[in-house]
């Protein structure tokens, strides 16, 4: 398996995980464990799933763990929509974080398609 675009995922993702990460430290203190755990576990799942699929050295449980992946984007994109509906940040904190986790969320399918398809 070649190392450069899932590393560039990964970074990408990485780099979605830290900017999620500062932005909650913006949220009311009362949902610290509620929210803010939430949506830190979620979105730091991403990266860390990427990252342990990829050193699995099989392609089938990459693309298991590329679809966690996924599915932990999807969960975290509802929990900063609901932040956001909560006026936890604003517009334009909202929109600069959805754009990043959309395009995050565009390539982590494009690796499970490609990569999908090289599987015997």
């Amino acid at each position: 398996m070649g190392i450069e675009p899932k590393r560039n995922i990964k970074l990408r993702a990485d780099s979605l995980a830290r900017d999620c990460y500062k932005l909650t430290e913006k949220f009311p203190k009362e949902e610290l464990y509620v929210l803010t755990s939430q949506l830190r576990r979620a979105i730091l799942s991403v990266p860390a799933n990427i990252i342990e699929g990829y050193d699995r050295q099989r392609r089938k449980l990459f693309v298991n763990h590329l679809e966690i992946a996924y599915a932990s984007l999807a969960e975290a994109k509802y929990f900063i929509y609901f932040a956001y509906s909560r006026q936890y940040m604003k517009n334009n904190d909202y929109e600069k974080i959805i754009k990043e986790a959309d395009e995050v969320s565009r390539m982590l399918w494009a690796s499970i398609v490609t990569i999908s398809a090289k599987i015997d």
